[in-house]
């Protein structure tokens, strides 16, 4: 057994699918028998009370059957239970059962038997309270500073604090901003109320504010009335935690100091009583429960906390002390006193296991046995401490390069007949599967909607131990093949989309390159070849005759992205396979931006309409909101009065907002499915220029970036600003054509939705131009003056350095040498060369940015 596991010293299993959570659990001397020792209650959601008083049982026996008191059926779920001073004739200790609709008092007593049967033990209602509000949680105290009693506050799930005192009701109160439940603690030494609502932040509410406050039976009369008369309730603090809350716990083992502590998803926070921070705990794992306890160190506090991993955890403050193993995950854990021992840790875990355990060791009675004494040799010894150091340092030094040598090799297989996906992994030495084995998930792939994607890429991540136990993680990117989105399909003899490519080596035959496809074509020369998508569209490739391009034209602009991707990867491949080294992929232009910005256009249109549809989503919805607190008002009246056709007005509402949904629905889909076309369109673009300026992977990764910054558009931020943003910021950095220019820095303000699309087109449109001049992508802000480039038609292209009255650079000058065939183009704008109109307020940005 391990020596950090809880040490078990009465364990038991309550009921068959039975379900408990942290209320369900309460441990003190309830039956008042007063020898000062504790007895365990838990209740259940099934309905079932328990009573336990245990007694230690030898290992690997059952707990003996003394040890359960009381077992009783009360038909309702057990909330939470609690034992306290609520009976008012009364100073003894009573049990508060907490019903969804029902708190119910009960007295516990026990008679003694006149045989051997031992002590009978009864369950006793000495009243209830039926509730007209289904019931959250519960908490107790001395509210109001009374003495000798203790008054209960019960949580609603909608929100009001409903107190009783005692066998009476006192009043009602709603919490302000509530929307869902969070737990509730009682503070005696400022007799407030904490919680944490469902803003994630807690707050704390005076008793006597409370008591004060306007009296209300919904939360809606409660608002209006505040408005009227009586004082409004306010919280006296709040703290802003961030996250959700699982429990709140105040000690009372030190009532000169008042600390509050709040367990939160992921940390653990220990406030003073007027709410500022005395310290808080991050914590590494999932917590299920906590508990804080006096410490023997004075100004201290020891918290015990449970932990989705099995695992009770002790902490002073917040130095983890000690760490114990437990054989479920708690829900609840108290801290009881028996006979035998005291402190005793009780635990209970939501199906049922009760466990009472300690933490200490067990001692070990094994002894040594005595070894000759003998004289030691000391050169021996330091030989023998040398030669083993010599291993260790080659052990460690070899470890590091066996598992370098050693790394995972990932690899893919795809079946294109059934277009499912089979994924293997190829393992080593290293992997539990042993050296060489091969383990395949299969995997399928579907469209996500009617038109086809814009990548077929996917990433493999496989994580694993090496030998020594160090956590190892290998990732793997892989493609899936053409054919799983489209099939061979006659070629089309004219298309309203097209683009050429150009190599630097003789016509191939499509057939070599695509073996896949030429199964079904009627071209043996393999100068045609055509892929039909799952969509419908169809895309036909070309191959010229007499020189060494090839054309790629379709009915759909952005359907073309997928097989010139595919057409220029198996050029390199295929010439790679021949052993050609020089050979490259190449596009003379003009880029298709007018195209392009079709695409871009209907994407804007629709981002529009989704902001129209939502604008008239909320004026439609305040109308129905209007519409039927009138109707509210009407209907409550003594006196009724005609409605004046506000039913046949609330309908009309409600078949207008029907209608409106539906309309965002259906405009949402089809924005969904434009911006995958919008992303097929932009991957040809970044295509094309890369290929057009023969830019390297690394500027070709920023035009993508940039071009391409987001996977999918949401409702605070879209693909037009974002690119927007990162186009302008190019333009005034590695891009500018000044100094000045460089020096103006990026907006900080906030992106949003533009009136229009023309400045984003314009930009665009100057990121090429820049780059047709020989501009370099970079993210270094010096690195912004031009390479020379070879542009088609062009014999030379020199890049002259200008420099300012006192020898500083001011920006790069371009100097053609003397090339007729191109003047025309040289000399014309940007807008003119790419088929767009110009416009004052981008002109003024050209001009600017440009020298002649």
């Amino acid at each position: 057994m391990s020596l950090f596991k809880a040490r078990d010293w009465w364990a038991t299993t309550l009921g068959n699918g039975e379900e408990f959570d942290q209320g369900c659990l309460c441990v003190a001397d309830v039956d008042n028998s007063g020898s000062g020792y504790d007895k365990i209650v838990v209740g259940s959601y099934m309905g079932m009370l328990r009573i336990f008083s245990p007694h230690p049982s030898k290992p690997g026996e059952p707990a003996e059957a003394d040890s359960q008191l009381l077992e009783v059926h009360l038909k309702e779920p057990v909330i939470q239970v609690e034992v306290g001073k609520f009976v008012s004739c009364s100073e003894l200790l009573h049990l508060a059962v907490l019903h969804p609709r029902r708190l119910s008092v009960y007295a516990v007593s026990g008679t003694s038997g006149n045989i051997e049967h031992g002590v009978q033990y009864q369950l006793r209602l000495v009243y209830e309270h039926n509730l007209q509000r289904a019931a959250c949680n519960m908490t107790y105290g001395p509210f109001g500073g009374v003495t000798g009693h203790h008054f209960i506050c019960i949580q609603s799930m909608d929100g009001m604090l409903m107190f009783f005192e005692q066998e009476s009701y006192a009043f009602g109160r709603f919490l302000p901003g509530f929307l869902l439940p969070g737990p509730l603690c009682y503070c005696a030494r400022t007799d407030t109320f904490i919680t944490v609502s469902s803003a994630r932040q807690v707050e704390c509410y005076r008793y006597e504010t409370l008591a004060v406050a306007t009296d209300a039976d919904t939360r809606q009369d409660s608002d209006q009335q505040s408005k009227i008369s009586g004082k409004r309730l306010q919280a006296d603090w709040t703290l802003v935690l961030g996250e959700q809350a699982i429990d709140i716990c105040v000690p009372t083992f030190s009532p000169s100091a008042c600390s509050i502590f709040v367990l939160g998803e992921r940390n653990l926070y220990c406030l003073k009583d007027n709410g500022q921070i005395r310290f808080m705990k991050k914590l590494e794992y999932n917590p299920s429960c906590f508990l804080p306890y006096a410490s023997i160190a004075e100004g201290t506090t020891n918290i015990l906390m449970g932990n989705h991993n099995n695992m009770l955890l002790v902490y002073q403050d917040v130095m983890l002390k000690w760490a114990a193993q437990l054989s479920n995950v708690p829900v609840a854990v108290r801290l009881a006193n028996v006979q035998e021992l005291k402190g005793l840790v009780v635990t209970l875990s939501s199906e049922g296991h009760l466990q009472c355990s300690y933490m200490g060791t067990d001692p070990s009675f094994f002894t040594a046995p005595r070894v000759d004494a003998r004289e030691v040799n000391y050169d021996e010894v330091d030989t023998e401490m040398r030669t083993l150091q010599k291993i260790i340092r080659e052990a460690t030094r070899t470890q590091g390069r066996t598992e370098q040598r050693a790394g995972t090799k990932i690899f893919w297989i795809v079946c294109v007949r059934t277009q499912h996906g089979y994924v293997g992994l190829t393992a080593n030495a290293l992997l539990s599967a042993g050296a060489g084995s091969q383990v395949v998930v299969a995997f399928s792939a579907f469209l996500n909607g009617r038109y086809p994607p814009a990548d077929l890429g996917g990433d493999v991540a496989l994580s694993y131990s090496c030998p020594t136990g160090v956590p190892r993680v290998a990732q793997c990117r892989f493609t899936l093949p053409l054919r799983i989105v489209c099939c061979p399909s006659p070629p089309l003899k004219n298309s309203k989309y097209k683009i050429t490519l150009d190599t630097n080596k003789p016509p191939v035959s499509l057939h070599e390159v695509f073996p896949d496809f030429a199964q079904k074509t009627e071209d043996k020369e393999g100068n045609a070849l055509a892929f039909q998508f799952i969509t419908g569209t169809r895309v036909s490739v070309m191959a010229s005759k007499t020189s060494q391009r090839y054309r790629i034209q379709s009915e759909s602009f952005e359907d073309i992205w997928l097989v010139a991707k595919e057409l220029v990867q198996r050029f390199e491949l295929h010439f790679a396979k021949m052993g050609v080294k020089d050979f490259r992929n190449s596009f003379a232009g003009p880029i298709p931006l007018s195209e392009y910005f079709e695409t871009v256009d209907h994407h804007f249109e629709l981002r529009v309409n989704a902001e129209k549809y939502q604008d008239l989503l909320s004026e439609r919805a305040v109308q129905f909101r209007a519409i039927q607190r009138r109707l509210l008002t009407r209907f409550k009246d003594k006196t009724p009065a005609p409605l004046q056709n506000l039913d046949t007005l609330m309908e009309g509402t409600y078949r207008q907002i029907i209608a409106l949904a539906d309309a965002a629905e259906e405009n949402r889909a089809i924005l969904h499915q434009a911006f995958a076309r919008l992303r097929s369109a932009t991957h040809l673009i970044i295509l094309l220029v890369s290929l057009w300026q023969g830019l390297s992977s690394d500027q070709t990764a920023i035009l993508e970036a940039t071009l391409l910054p987001l996977l999918q558009d949401t409702p605070q931020l879209g693909w037009e600003e974002s690119v927007d943003a990162a186009v302008s910021h190019l333009l005034r950095t590695c891009l500018s054509r000044s100094s000045k220019d460089q020096a103006t820095s990026l907006s900080t303000s906030q992106l949003s939705i533009p009136k229009d699309i023309t400045r984003l087109k314009k930009h665009i449109t100057l990121l090429c131009d820049r780059l047709g001049k020989g501009g370099r992508l970079s993210l270094s802000s010096e690195a912004n003056t031009p390479t020379p480039v070879m542009m088609p038609g062009q014999r030379a292209l020199c890049v002259i350095p200008t420099k300012g009255p006192r020898g500083q650079p001011t920006g790069p000058v371009f100097t053609h040498l003397p090339c007729p065939a191109l003047e025309p183009l040289a000399q014309s704008s940007p807008e003119k060369r790419y088929g767009l109109q110009d416009s004052d307020h981008d002109r003024a940005i050209y001009n600017g940015h440009t020298s002649n």
